[in-house]
């Protein structure tokens, strides 16, 4: 038998319970033997809930009891998370997460002190809830050299941005029905603002380097000004806004963001919708990969992060090996990076002409009193440039 402490009952943790209660059998097969539920960690008291007889309010007593071998942690946030997931790993005990911020943070090091310790750091729901995404580029595409990561990271802006293009509903209108139903925090800045995709596409690029991306460097754009003629003019190109975390490795360069894109209806991310996710990856061997699913939820993340008790169940006494160094990865400037960009200004046809010599004039109905249009490959030093010689209204990165 196994012994596994959970740390965290909320959403995910009481999902992760769930699941190694409910699917116990099915677990020990995989494993090898049985995986018992020791302790689960609150402040709160659960008056009714079979966790009760598990529940414990020190720390030190999952750290101190060498009979637990797993730690699970779902509290969120970096603070007791790092503290509690370090000691854990110091006392020699493995430990799972899903916990984008410690993980974007601090993966490097405590990837590191797992393999000091001869156990293991995993963490595939930090990224994309329920979606295997982690272990498959850790495991499946090792030959490979990773030329682009792209996702639509949060399911929280995914649907937003989804219920503004098929409701015609204005963002926040679509923002509070996102609260109402519980896609969307109170405070939703994280999401909305693209912080939290921010944290993920750190992870998923540093592991296709093998060396730390560090989240602060990544230039982070949100959705918030994103409006109804935006969409509009989406509309009439055959595509969509979507939210998108992007890694673009060209030759020695690194290029990461986030940002809204205009996507066409070619290109794989444009039916992911509503509060799921997506993930393009491409090698430069292996091609073009897609990895869709459940981006969040109780039950989808808490299977991945159960999945990733199995693994380390089934290596206890080794390491998972996971390439992440942490020596630093610094990011191409952005200045540099080309892409094609939509635009709305003030000005005429003229007079953009005047600035833009290659455009693509683009018409959406019921949208009058400004110009809008594509540009041509132009990096994005050379379109700051041009646009200050406009009124710009806004501009949106695209893939057309």
């Amino acid at each position: 038998m196994i012994n596994v402490a959970i740390m965290g009952y909320g959403t995910v943790g009481s999902g992760v319970y769930e699941v190694l209660c409910s699917n116990a059998d099915v677990i020990a097969k995989r494993v090898g033997e049985e995986i018992n539920v020791k302790y689960v960690l609150d402040l709160r008291e659960f008056p009714g809930d079979p966790v009760e007889k598990v529940l414990v309010h020190d720390v030190n007593t999952i750290l101190d009891d060498p009979e637990v071998r797993i730690v699970v942690e779902v509290m969120g946030g970096l603070k007791p998370a790092y503290d509690f997931v370090k000691s854990a790993l110091l006392k020699g005990k493995s430990v799972t997460t899903s916990n984008k911020e410690l993980v974007a943070k601090y993966g490097a090091e405590l990837i590191k002190l797992a393999k000091e310790k001869s156990v293991s750091f995993l963490f595939e729901a930090s990224v994309g809830g329920g979606i295997p995404i982690i272990r498959p580029l850790l495991t499946s595409v090792t030959s490979d050299r990773i030329e682009e990561i792209s996702g639509i990271l949060n399911g929280t802006t995914n649907y937003i941005l989804t219920a503004m293009s098929e409701e015609g509903a204005d963002y926040d209108t679509v923002l509070k029905q996102a609260q109402d139903l519980g896609y969307a925090e109170r405070n939703p800045e994280a999401d909305v603002e693209g912080y939290d995709a921010c944290r993920k596409i750190a992870i998923l690029t540093s592991l296709a380097l093998g060396s730390q991306v560090d989240f602060e460097d990544i230039y982070t754009e949100g959705i918030t000004a994103i409006d109804g003629n935006d969409i509009a003019y989406a509309k009439a190109l055959g595509g969509r806004i979507k939210l998108l975390g992007l890694s673009k490795m060209n030759g020695d360069k690194v290029y990461c963001m986030v940002a809204p894109f205009m996507v066409p209806s070619d290109q794989p991310l444009y039916a992911v919708n509503g509060v799921f996710n997506g993930i393009f990856v491409k090698g430069n061997m292996v091609g073009d990969l897609m990895f869709y699913g459940s981006g969040a939820g109780k039950l989808p993340t808490a299977s991945a992060v159960v999945g990733d008790v199995v693994e380390a169940a089934k290596n206890i006494g080794t390491t998972v090996p996971i390439e992440w160094s942490e020596e630093k990865t610094e990011l191409a400037p952005m200045k540099e990076f080309t892409c094609r960009f939509f635009v709305r200004v003030k000005e005429d046809e003229q007079a953009v002409r005047k600035v833009f010599s290659d455009i693509e004039p683009v018409k959406a109905e019921g949208v009058s009193e400004e110009f809008a249009f594509l540009t041509g490959e132009i990096s994005e030093g050379e379109f700051d440039e041009k646009i200050s010689g406009l009124t710009l209204i806004h501009s949106i990165r695209s893939y057309f």
